[in-house]
């Protein structure tokens, strides 16, 4: 039997929670140590869990999550993909952005592979930021 690194993980989903930061960190133009300012977590930690070699203690994992504005648990999922037959609830909050909702579906979804899932979830994100911006900036130049 072939034994993957996901079988082994525990509770925290430190892939999901390293990405999350990444990508937050990368849209505000923020360095780990701008990050570290603001969650009380430090640089060296922020670039192991980005890196998805850190472990978040549970203190960490409740700074990251309310700087990420996203539920705790989607980062304490938990869950295996190989091995859970039937699809949990992609849980959120009404202010999390879209595109991090339509994400967190895709990858729930379990007709797509974490490959196509992640690329879908891109396509979506490039596309809602360019139009969404677009969109006003297009209705505020007619007005003139």
């Amino acid at each position: 039997m072939k034994r993957t690194n996901r079988s082994s993980k525990g509770l925290v989903n430190t892939e999901e929670l390293g990405r999350a930061i990444r990508r937050r960190r990368e849209e505000l133009g923020l360095s780990l140590r701008d990050v570290a300012a603001k969650t009380s977590v430090s640089a060296s930690t922020l670039s192991r869990i980005e890196n998805g070699t850190g472990k978040p203690d549970a203190d960490n994992i409740a700074r990251l999550t309310a700087w990420l504005d996203v539920p705790m648990e989607r980062i304490l999922s938990g869950r295996d993909p190989q091995t859970v037959e039937e699809s949990k609830a992609v849980v959120y909050y009404p202010q999390e952005p879209v595109p991090e909702i339509v994400e967190a579906h895709l990858r729930a979804d379990r007709n797509l592979t974490p490959e196509t899932a992640a690329a879908l979830s891109e396509l979506f994100r490039v596309a809602y930021t360019q139009f969404s911006k677009s969109a006003g900036d297009k209705s505020s130049r007619k007005r003139r």
